[in-house]
């Protein structure tokens, strides 16, 4: 009861269609496998049972129809030979799946018929091999359509019914009894076809689920869940296959990388809960930029990547990356905090095969810079004037590495002047190189390319060594202004050995002023505030350098302990307007109330100095008071000024 009840079942789901959860192309793909098999097979036997009955049977019986029979069997063998299911869609699979059923009932009917009506002529031996012959049929469409059961099914109907009818009226024993061998074979065969079929759907569907779980593991580590945008990995795999599919042919595509302008203030002020909600509407706006053509990604942090494919032209790309810029600029509504993140970015076109991804990452992560640097608000685009300024960058670097650091590079000092009482009250000691490969390179080169290659603390460490041992020269009543990078506050260590280098120099702490940029307080505020509070308990002042040029220094004067604030030359230089007169007025009040001395800079005429005094600003530096000069220079200057000193006393 259960196997025919399964055997109705498998009928119902051929003549509904494929399982559910099975592919009909998978099934054809099996089952292509095993047809031409099938139909060479059938005819094969049809021709050798035709030869047994050649002198018995008439000539229409032998050689016409079997003939017939086989050349169809051929071109079908033929056509399952030439099928190609894999690329087939699901429907059309599911119409060879249908057409094969109905032909296999067709050709199990043409067959049996045959076989039945060559029953009749011939004696025992020719019977016996009309009945092989019918049993290997069965076996051979069980065996072959196990992945069509149905078709299977009717074939075994259709067969062993109308067999079995010819042994039952032929009331031979014999034939009974092969009749009652017959059904019993095949009741067995057609349990184990079902079960394997069974097996078959079963895997093609554990197949497809563990195919589905890798997609969907795929997705989830090619996504960013913040944003819900593709993440760094996605990116650099589009950008791979950007290049790949560039390679012979004269293709372009570009890519950008966008950053967020103030998103770190956001996140140190409100927490890091506004920060996330920030760049998730941030995300959101980039989305809808994405198209076929155009993917967009986290890349990590504020940092966001886009791959243009076919931009157009470099005008129509930076247009369209300035258009991104901008509606990432516009104010972010967070409850009652209106967040306002500044966006730039960095451009890299690719004009053809060869390039690296890497490459291009690079030039689009230095247009990115640049755009920080000096155009923030827009888009750069990598040229060949940033080419050569990388290509100087690395000789720059490759000559760092190789120099002997301690007998090429000198300090030159800037004396600052305590305007009340006409002495030079501090110098600010300012490093210099030359290479013997390279000459004299600038201290914006050669401390930036230190940045990048990690010598930055040995550079640091070299130069203060040699100030403070200048500084030890100079009489006590002149300080020493040193400046520190970034990095170097930002390493325990270096500050560490920053300390123990003061305090092995035999220099009072309190002559040395340390400088310090905004960038340097951004870098890791908490980290920088432990490093100030060190150095301030050892007795050295900190001074906050080119103040008024970034975009939150008020709230680093309030939370940490400074001792002076450096008013940025760009202040003085418009000190002649009603703005640059505000400013600097506004600057020196603010320093004044917060017990902390201004520090003018840029000081080059006559008038900036009366201006600066007129505001009540004691201590000025610019090329007006002295330009850098060598240790002897200054203490030339120095034995002078004491001199005539001591002649108008």
């Amino acid at each position: 009861m259960r196997l025919s009840t399964r055997l109705y079942a498998m009928l119902t789901m051929a003549l509904a269609g494929p399982a559910e959860g099975l592919s009909a192309v998978r099934q054809l793909v099996e089952l292509r496998k095993q047809m031409p098999t099938l139909y060479g097979l059938l005819a094969v036997n049809a021709c050798a049972l035709a030869a047994t009955h050649f002198s018995l049977a008439p000539l229409v019986l032998t050689p016409v129809l079997p003939g017939a029979l086989s050349t169809l069997c051929a071109a079908r063998a033929v056509h399952w030979w030439r099928m190609r299911p894999e690329e087939m869609s699901e429907v059309e699979a599911g119409r060879q799946l249908h057409r094969s059923t109905v032909l296999t009932a067709i050709f199990s009917i043409a067959f049996v018929g045959w076989a039945m009506v060559l029953n009749s002529y011939g004696g025992p031996y020719e019977q016996g091999h009309v009945a092989f012959f019918v049993a290997i049929t069965v076996i051979a469409c069980i065996f072959c359509l196990t992945h069509l059961p149905a078709a299977a099914f009717i074939v075994t109907g259709i067969v062993m019914g109308v067999f079995l009818v010819c042994c039952v009226t032929s009331q031979n024993r014999v034939f009974l009894a092969i009749a009652v061998n017959s059904v019993l074979v095949t009741a067995v065969m057609v349990r184990v076809l079902a079960n394997n079929f069974r097996a078959f759907v079963q895997l093609v569907a554990s197949q497809a689920e563990a195919c589905r779980l890798s997609e969907e593991n795929a997705r989830l580590a090619h996504t960013d869940s913040l944003t819900g945008l593709p993440n760094r990995r996605y990116f650099l795999q589009r950008l791979g296959d950007l290049i790949e599919g560039s390679a012979g042919r004269d293709a372009r595509f570009a890519l950008a990388i966008f950053d967020l302008d103030r998103f770190k203030p956001i996140n140190d002020t409100y927490g890091h809960t506004v920060g996330d909600q920030v760049l998730a509407e941030t995300g959101r706006r980039l989305a809808a930029f994405a198209s076929a053509d155009v993917v967009v990604t986290r890349l990590g942090g504020d940092e966001f990547g886009v791959l243009v494919r076919d931009p157009g032209s470099d005008a129509e790309v930076v247009a369209f990356c300035d258009v991104i810029c901008a509606d990432l600029q516009r104010p972010i509504r967070i409850g009652s905090i209106l967040a306002e993140t500044g966006c730039s970015g960095g451009l890299a076109v690719c004009r053809g095969a060869g390039r690296e991804a890497d490459a291009l990452f690079d030039h689009a992560d230095y247009a990115l810079y640049h755009s920080k640097e000096h155009r923030r608000g827009a888009t750069t685009l990598f040229s060949q004037v940033h080419e050569d300024a990388i290509r100087t960058e690395r000789a720059v670097e490759a000559a760092l590495r190789t120099a002997d650091l301690a007998a090429e590079m000198t300090l030159h000092y800037q004396p600052i002047l305590d305007t009340r009482t006409g002495a030079i009250a501090m110098v600010e000691g300012l490093a210099r190189w030359t290479s013997p490969v390279l000459g004299p390179v600038s201290p914006d080169r050669f401390i930036a390319a230190a940045e990048r290659c990690g010598m930055i603390h040995t550079v640091t460490l070299l130069l203060l060594r040699k100030a403070l041992a200048d500084c030890a020269r100079l009489p006590p009543t002149v300080g020493l202004s040193f400046n520190l990078s970034a990095h170097d506050l930002a390493s325990p260590e270096t500050v560490v050995a920053i300390l123990a280098a003061v305090r092995g120099s035999g220099l009072d702490p309190r002559r040395l002023t340390l400088e310090l940029t905004e960038t340097a307080l951004m870098r890791d505020f908490d980290q920088a505030k432990e490093a100030i509070t060190a150095l301030r308990s050892l007795g050295v002042k900190i001074a906050l350098d080119d103040f008024g040029t970034g975009y939150s220094s008020l709230g680093y004067v309030h939370r940490l302990p400074l001792d002076k604030i450096k008013i940025d030359r760009s202040f003085m230089a418009d000190i002649g307007t009603d703005l640059g007169r505000s400013l600097v007025s506004t600057i020196l009040n603010l320093c004044q109330n917060l017990g902390l001395d201004g520090i003018a800079e840029g000081v080059e005429t006559v008038e900036q100095l009366e201006a600066a005094q007129r505001y009540g600003c004691r201590y000025v530096q610019g090329y007006l008071i002295g330009r850098p000069m060598p240790i002897g220079d200054v203490l030339g200057r120095l034995r002078r000024e004491e001199g005539a000193q001591r002649l108008r006393a």
